[in-house]
């Protein structure tokens, strides 16, 4: 476990997506956070005391957690200067990039000298098998998305939470580095070598005979054409009885992509749900979680009811409106499978 309490990273980033892991922490362990570490040329904040290194350690944070999330997951030069001087400050460094802390001399160096750990969330487990796709027991359910960063992981917490308040056993299995961070534990799923990645999701959410859920975080879009060899294998080795589909209305396009726009919502549904079901015959849809933040609530309400109409699915904003209507719907077709919906 990475020590608690962190002081949460910002940097110099100008893109909101681009700090999503530190938003995630925020939102989802508030509580673990003192503060947040950004230069002056950052318009991002999350609403926490602004804090250099040496006045985070001295309010306890024991942990600096790199929480920035850009293509490719570099360690560009000034990320290094701040680890440095986090570790400098006496506090642990973690990152979810797919380039190493501990393959940085530098920071290696300081951080046995001052007896501190560097932690790679991004690190798959050792010695995973490729996935067999067998039947296996237990109810799964993934969300899936038009594109990155849709508010996957949001929607599949919010899912979890909603479930335990109605006294369904569920667990929140993390795929990417914020819900790994967020939750403890997990498969960081991009960093698996493809042969492997459907099998890491078969060992992340093995088969279960209590009756309750596992809500598997999504990763990528199965229309992205960067990410979408994760997203489906993500969709085979869950081998999910359940979909929810994410979105953000009014994107311009692609993240990442200009010009490339996203994916028609009953389209990218019925590609998902077709992919599916290779390892999970009598997958369905079961809601739509879009992402309103930058939408006033009454617009977001229409939207949704709009959305709904055109799908047949129950459709909300998981954050702002909550997923009772999701979970209605989940737990109405799992106690008659036989309903199962055209998407």
């Amino acid at each position: 476990m990475i020590p608690a309490p962190f002081l949460l990273y910002l940097g110099s980033s100008a893109d909101a997506l681009g700090i999503k892991t530190s938003r995630g922490i925020a939102a989802f362990r508030r509580d673990d956070c003192v503060g947040e570490f950004r230069h002056d040329d950052c318009p991002q904040t999350l609403g926490l005391p602004r804090m250099s290194m040496a006045e985070a350690a001295a309010a306890g944070a024991r942990t600096l957690v790199l929480g920035i999330a850009g293509a490719g997951g570099r360690l560009p030069a000034d990320l290094i200067e701040d680890a440095a001087a986090a570790l400098e400050a006496g506090m642990n460094v973690a990152a979810g990039l797919h380039e190493r802390l501990r393959d940085q001399p530098r920071l290696a160096e300081l951080a046995s000298a001052r007896g501190l750990q560097l932690f790679d969330v991004r690190d798959p487990p050792a010695h995973l098998s490729v996935g067999k796709g067998y039947p296996r027991a237990g109810r799964r359910l993934l969300t899936v998305g038009t594109d990155c960063s849709v508010g996957k992981m949001y929607a599949t917490l919010a899912l979890t939470r909603g479930l335990r308040e109605r006294g369904v056993a569920a667990d929140f299995r993390a795929t990417g580095q914020t819900g790994i961070l967020v939750a403890g534990a997990g498969v960081p799923v991009d960093a698996v070598v493809a042969d492997f990645i459907s099998g890491a999701i078969e060992a992340l959410a093995p088969a279960r005979e209590d009756g309750g859920w596992d809500l598997i975080e999504g990763q990528g879009s199965l229309f992205h054409p960067s990410f979408a060899g994760v997203s489906l294998g993500l969709l085979h080795g869950a081998q999910p009885e359940a979909l929810v589909l994410c979105h953000e209305p009014g994107r311009p396009h692609m993240r990442g992509i200009p010009g490339r726009a996203l994916p028609d919502l009953a389209e990218c549904l019925a590609r998902n749900l077709e992919a599916a079901r290779l390892t999970s015959a009598e997958v369905r849809g079961v809601g739509i979680c879009l992402n309103t933040s930058g939408i006033e609530r009454d617009d977001a309400l229409r939207l949704c009811a709009a959305t709904e109409d055109r799908l047949g699915l129950p459709c909300t904003d998981p954050i702002a409106l909550g997923v009772e209507s999701i979970i209605d719907r989940l737990l109405c077709e799992a106690s008659t499978p036989s309903t199962i919906s055209s998407y």
